[in-house]
């Protein structure tokens, strides 16, 4: 496909790899590589788990290893192992879009594989193509991500795209016909990842899917969904997990496009498109959780804020989350683990930003860039950040995130969210690897 044909709606429907019948799916499946990253047990637990067999293990680099100094020794080993996978017939390419159906608990989570073309999206602040980010990118997080990247044979994506379908028509009416969608691929997902599953979309459904999403992209109808003027930018995709995975691919296919052409595969990238109006589709925040503390972070937020910050101490995790929960809607704050047992919320008044998140992520860089602490990791879970925080050396930041009904119209409006605002569900709850696609 050309530039010229290129489809208005910046997708195409896909060509996925699946992994061929009689691969164990339970050890080929593992969540999405930037999980876990201050667990390095996790991943030790999963690769005990794989060992030698065909796994989506040997195929990513789990960032919890990123500054190891085997880093590149590791990335070309993830690039052979591409190739004789290939080589060996591990791979079975699969033709149109797939339906996806993840269990977790009670909850079924309902996405669609589609291909979106990068000439359609832009992850700069001020984006307003056709596919957008949602929140800031960190340009020097995409370093590693774009060396496994180039030359690769395969991208086996984590990324999940949000549509805003609130009439329920491109993925739902798949979902109703699940009983008469030919079965691609089904398991259960390791280390408490829930189960998955994935269905062949027809031709004739597949052509369904592209009117409905054609309509979705529609100039009027994008205005009027957030209240813009008319002749504004549509938005039809809008990133949900994967916001680096997916500028990492832009930023390879720039690099490349001018000596491949326009019909290069490297040019799209497969993700899975999910309705933001999926009741299973739950968002949590993403906390700060700070290494190598050798500042009083209250000291730093007292210097920083002054009179417009207010501590509150509590005895306890659970009454921190409490107390959170219970302050009256437009008040913000944030929550303080650490150093050791020590807990608190702290209250700001005529704050920077909009979002709690906002106000604290500029000091949090500040901070770590002065000494104050040697680095700071991105956790997800109340529980999880709790525990961490109470290591020696470190100190947590409990931080609330964006209601999902405003998110898109927040982007929309304002541009992309500070970096890490949101998260799709707990860690657990993040995508794991199964199909993959030809880049070269």
């Amino acid at each position: 496909m050309s530039i010229e044909t290129a489809s208005p709606t910046g997708f195409r429907l896909p060509r996925p790899l699946l992994p061929r019948p009689g691969i164990d799916l339970r050890k080929w499946a593992v969540i999405a590589c930037d999980q876990y990253t201050s667990e390095p047990d996790y991943w030790r637990r999963v690769a005990d788990e794989v060992g030698d067999a065909p796994s989506t293990l040997h195929l990513i680099f789990p960032e919890v290893y990123l500054d190891r100094p085997d880093a590149p020794a590791r990335i070309e080993q993830i690039k052979r192992t591409m190739r004789r996978y290939l080589e060996q017939g591990l791979l079975v390419e699969h033709a149109g879009p797939i339906y996806v159906e993840r269990r977790l608990g009670t909850r079924v989570r309902r996405g669609l594989m589609l291909e979106l073309d990068l000439e359609c999206y832009d992850f700069s602040a001020g984006s307003t193509s056709l596919i957008r980010p949602t929140e800031g990118t960190m340009v020097e997080r995409l370093a590693p991500r774009i060396a496994v990247r180039s030359d690769a044979a395969l991208e086996v994506p984590h990324i999940l795209v949000l549509i805003d379908d609130a009439e329920g028509t491109v993925i739902e009416p798949l979902a109703a016909a699940r009983p008469a969608l030919a079965p691609l691929y089904e398991t259960e997902l390791m280390l408490g990842g829930g189960h998955v599953a994935g269905y062949a979309v027809d031709a004739a459904r597949g052509q369904q899917v592209v009117r409905a999403l054609q309509a979705l992209a529609e100039p009027h109808a994008c205005a009027q969904r957030y209240g813009l003027p008319e002749g504004a930018p549509p938005m039809l995709f809008a990133m949900g997990d994967g916001n680096h995975s997916l500028a990492t691919a832009k930023s390879v296919w720039e690099r490349i496009k001018a000596t491949v052409g326009m019909d290069h595969p490297a040019r799209w990238a497969l993700v899975e498109v999910e309705n933001i109006h999926d009741p299973a589709l739950g968002f949590e925040p993403i906390h700060r959780l700070l290494f190598g503390v050798s500042a009083d972070v209250r000291a730093a937020l007292q210097g920083e804020f002054g009179e417009r910050v207010a501590f509150t101490d509590l005895p306890s995790a659970p009454a921190m989350r409490q107390r959170l929960r219970e302050l009256p809607p437009g008040r913000q704050a944030a929550g303080l683990v650490g150093p050791g047992e020590r807990f608190a919320v702290a209250e700001f008044a005529d704050p920077p930003s909009s979002l709690a998140v906002g106000t604290l992520q500029p000091f949090v860089e500040r901070f770590v860039r002065q000494g104050g602490a040697s680095h700071v990791d991105y956790v997800h879970g109340d529980e999880t950040l709790a525990r961490l925080a109470q290591q020696p050396g470190c100190v947590g930041l409990h931080i609330g995130t964006v209601g999902k009904r405003e998110l898109l119209r927040r982007v929309v409006r304002e541009g992309p969210l500070p970096r890490k605002t949101f998260s799709m569900g707990e860690a657990d709850e993040k995508r794991f690897y199964v199909e993959a696609r030809r880049i070269r």
